[in-house]
């Protein structure tokens, strides 16, 4: 909770500034932030190793682009009935074990009716089914290609209900945040 927190603290003191050219410069701006914030450094064994994911994306509604840049996070567009995924960096928000790289920027041409979902691995992270395994993304994936054409709110409502009848009588293990945007 305390991450998210100084990540949205953090990502709105960026945002209000302006200071920033695209999606990847976002995050990258975040990691400096976090890192200072936390006295983050590449000593690990005097630094705290506290870090987070995130998916963030600009849209410009005008040129119908999209721009996403992901710390361990991807972006899925569903056009047509076939889902394409854009795969975020392979590293968090704040210190990293590897080699620190800048984060990736993507930019994305829309079309109308494309479906945008933005999410934490919650969702498919959850223990459950008929074995009490993790859903997985596989699994996540055809949910969203089974209702990625219903309105917004239903969508909503079967996310919900597919999650709650996965998860059954187990414990949530982590927060749950999808988010779709219909173009």
């Amino acid at each position: 909770a305390f991450m998210s927190m100084l990540g949205t603290s953090l990502l709105t003191e960026i945002i209000d500034k302006g200071l920033f050219t695209d999606a990847a410069d976002i995050l990258n701006k975040l990691r400096e932030k976090v890192k200072a914030a936390l006295h983050q450094t590449t000593d690990f064994v005097e630094s705290t190793s506290d870090g987070m994911d995130c998916a963030l994306c600009l849209i410009d509604y005008d040129k119908n682009q999209l721009q996403f840049s992901g710390a361990n996070n991807p972006l899925y567009v569903i056009r047509n009935n076939e889902l394409v995924e854009t795969e975020g960096d392979r590293m968090p928000i704040g210190v990293h074990l590897l080699v620190e790289e800048k984060f990736k920027n993507h930019t994305i041409d829309l079309q109308k009716n494309d479906m945008i979902y933005l999410f934490s691995d919650g969702y498919y992270d959850q223990f459950g089914g008929d074995k009490g395994r993790k859903m997985f993304t596989r699994n996540f994936k055809e949910i969203l290609l089974s209702i990625h054409s219903y309105d917004i709110e239903k969508q909503h409502k079967e996310l919900e209900n597919r999650f709650d009848q996965w998860k059954g009588t187990n414990r949530q293990i982590d927060d749950v945040l999808v988010v779709g945007i219909k173009i």
